[in-house]
């Protein structure tokens, strides 16, 4: 019997793995030269594997379309200590960082991919690159793929398919979506695909901002709690010339993007409240400004803020409200080109468990073409290995109930 499977990212590559070991005939298929190239840009400055979360709160970190329940079932098929063994396996050890993600330990995602490679080749894997999938059709109970090739068109037939061909982030590495028109021919239901873990726009108010960007641009604000529609959350930003970007700005992402006016709210100091704020300037001389930075310790990017979004700077009470409650109002994410992730793809409601396609038996989805969303920190690649796993574990059921019948 033999699968099928297109998208050479970590999704395709893991479900490959799986279907192998497993004793079926694997074709993989990329469009672009080289497999992994996502997986090796999320890598630059060490490549994030995992998350040490236990699994129910692994699960409640997605969000779109795949229940909790589901998350949770996935998660057990292969888990974040899962990852850690499958490192170790391929000569790679990891370990947990301050923040509770897990990292290999050399930093380095070349190392294990090519690892990963050779283990593929090993199981006896075939591997076709340059091959852009132009057209799927079911022809006498098989699938019958179409590629582009530098040569030509080819055609492949399979058992089975798994699509793990990503979502519309980093174009650049074979992620372009265009796989949209030709999954929507099939009449599978598919929402919206939108900018995840991204930067915000902001109108910038000051007038003399570009001489300021010169000190404050790529500065952090760090140690601040941000907050959007009752959900807060305590990290980390950056102010850029176009607006705002960071981890705690990713988590509050779908929040943001269902929000008509989207606002974001900054403590600037969570750890003191108001009245303390107060109390450190109830002397204050005629430099209100001087006498902040100096009394609360503000950053010059934490300062920016403050005078951008502060009318009456000169109030006391006005700034105390300011810092502990800074609104930012928010103009649009950023393109979906430039997101980390992207949010929505094709909807669980016409999956099975197994991710099939209900309404097409042996079509199955695997990583960021389903409707899911993560924030960064190792959810996102546990989530393509999570999911590859599953559609792997289904398209070799499948192939044997067929090849019994």
């Amino acid at each position: 019997m033999k699968l099928s499977i297109v998208g050479g990212g970590p999704a395709g590559l893991r479900a490959a793995e799986i279907a192998l070991e497993a004793g079926a005939s694997v074709t993989l298929f990329e469009g672009k030269p080289s497999v992994g190239r996502k997986f090796l840009i999320a890598g630059h400055g060490g490549l994030n594997l995992t998350h040490s979360d236990k699994i129910e709160t692994f699960a409640s970190r997605y969000s779109g379309g795949i229940p909790n329940e589901i998350w949770v079932s996935l998660l057990n098929d292969f888990s974040n200590q899962d990852m850690r063994i499958w490192a170790s396996k391929l000569g790679v050890d990891t370990f947990i960082g301050s923040s509770g993600r897990i990292f290999p330990r050399e930093m380095k995602a070349a190392t294990l991919l090519l690892m990963w490679i050779r283990r593929l080749n090993s199981l006896g894997i075939s591997l076709k690159t340059s091959h852009l999938l132009k057209h799927i059709e079911l022809k006498d109970g098989r699938f019958v793929l179409t590629f582009l090739t530098l040569e030509g068109e080819v055609l492949a037939e399979s058992d089975a398919v798994i699509l793990a061909l990503g979502g519309a982030s980093w174009p650049d590495t074979g992620s372009e979506a265009n796989w949209l028109s030709l999954i929507s021919s099939f009449g599978i239901p598919i929402k919206p695909l939108e900018p995840a873990n991204c930067g915000w726009e902001v109108n910038w108010s000051l007038v003399n901002k570009d001489a300021i960007f010169k000190e404050i641009e790529g500065k952090p604000l760090k140690n601040i709690r941000v907050t959007a529609e009752g959900k807060t959350i305590l990290g980390e930003l950056l102010i850029t010339k176009y607006g705002l970007e960071g981890g705690a700005l990713y988590q509050l992402g779908n929040i943001l993007r269902s929000m008509k006016e989207p606002k974001l709210y900054i403590d600037l100091k969570p750890s003191f409240s108001k009245q303390e704020l107060e109390e450190k300037i109830k002397d204050y001389s005629n430099d209100l400004i001087k006498d902040i930075t100096k009394a609360w310790r503000l950053t010059p990017a934490a300062l920016f803020l403050l005078r951008c979004f502060t009318p009456g700077t000169n109030d006391r009470l006005t700034i105390c409200n300011s810092a502990k409650n800074l609104l930012i109002p928010l103009v649009r994410p950023r393109p979906i080109a430039e997101a980390i992730s992207s949010a929505g793809g094709v909807s669980f409601d016409c999956l099975d468990e197994y991710l099939m396609i209900k309404t097409l038996p042996g079509l199955f989805f695997a990583g960021e073409m389903l409707d899911w969303e993560a924030p960064t920190g190792g959810y996102l690649l546990q989530g393509c290995f999570s999911t590859g796993t599953r559609a792997a574990h289904g398209a070799i059921r499948f192939m044997s109930h067929i090849q019994k019948t």
